[in-house]
């Protein structure tokens, strides 16, 4: 039997099935059994997370690594987590976890890089990690910041968790050329709320995972009546399913499963052909605060 959370519960967002759910649900949901959650933190660079245990099934999302996440049940090979990050829910390898230790103090401010066994980039590194990743610097060296594992990262690779970049739409750009990969989060493969989220990761900007979330969520609504010269840079463009960023006059920028990559075009263009093929008309346009 199919298990039915109570109305405003969203199963993408609450750690309860029928025989096990979190602690601080207790009283709101139906379950045989209430836990605490214990804190870990991602130690692979890319780990898919699902909805269900079944090997190879459909993915919702990826964690990425040092991100934290709060651990529910780990049993014949699989995790049940929640990402501390954006709440989503769901089934991860659980090889992937470590308890958590001392705070993330930086994260990674490029596309990618590499992970090193020790202080030379001769070395063959370890992990290829991603922007957004999180990692806890100990020192650094000339060259080097040293983390809580003993690994080394260019150090002109990372920033502190406390500076940001300024502008979205750069980071954004950033990935062109990307593959288009349905819950993907990096630079070898994203989704288009993926690419939203990512970047505005980047500028310290927390959203939601997905379109339908972000839509509700990011900045505010303003009105669109198919005006294209009305939008400006930076301006999300929402369809049921899918989402674009204004990226300079008539021009969107997606991750999308027509060209199966992220890339820059006509955005009135874009416009009749999402309309006629896939996901029908413009649901609303959201602009973020300058």
């Amino acid at each position: 039997m199919t298990y039915a959370l109570p109305p405003g519960f969203d199963r993408r967002l609450t750690p309860a099935r029928a025989d096990l759910a979190a602690a601080h649900l207790e009283g709101q949901v139906a379950s045989a059994r209430f836990v605490e959650g214990r804190a870990v933190r991602v130690e692979l660079p890319v780990v898919p997370l699902a909805p269900s245990r079944v090997v190879n099934a459909a993915r919702d999302s990826e964690l990425l690594y040092g991100e934290e996440a709060v651990l529910y049940e780990d049993e014949a090979g699989f995790a049940y987590v929640q990402s501390v990050r954006d709440g989503y829910v769901g089934y991860a390898v659980s090889p992937a976890f470590r308890p958590r230790r001392a705070p993330a103090t930086h994260r990674v401010a490029v596309s990618r890089t590499h992970l090193y066994p020790g202080p030379s980039i001769k070395l063959p590194p370890n992990w290829l990690i991603h922007r957004n990743s999180r990692l806890t610097v100990e020192r650094e060296t000339s060259e080097f910041a040293v983390t809580d594992t003993g690994a080394h990262v260019i150090a002109a690779h990372l920033e502190p968790l406390d500076r940001v970049a300024s502008d979205f739409v750069t980071v954004a750009e950033s990935y062109l050329g990307t593959p288009y990969l349905w819950a993907g989060r990096t630079s070898l493969g994203i989704d288009c709320s993926g690419l939203v989220q990512t970047a505005l990761e980047a500028c310290g900007i927390a959203v939601p995972r997905d379109t339908d979330m972000q839509e509700k969520a990011v900045g505010a609504a303003i009105a669109f009546d198919g005006d294209v010269t009305a939008l400006r840079r930076g301006d999300l463009v929402f369809w049921k399913g899918h989402v674009g960023i204004v990226a300079g006059p008539d021009t969107l920028l997606h991750a999308n499963g027509h060209h199966m990559m992220v890339v820059g075009e006509p955005l009135s263009g874009a416009i009749a052909r999402i309309r006629d093929k896939s996901y029908g008309e413009v649901t609303s346009v959201r602009r973020l605060p300058a």
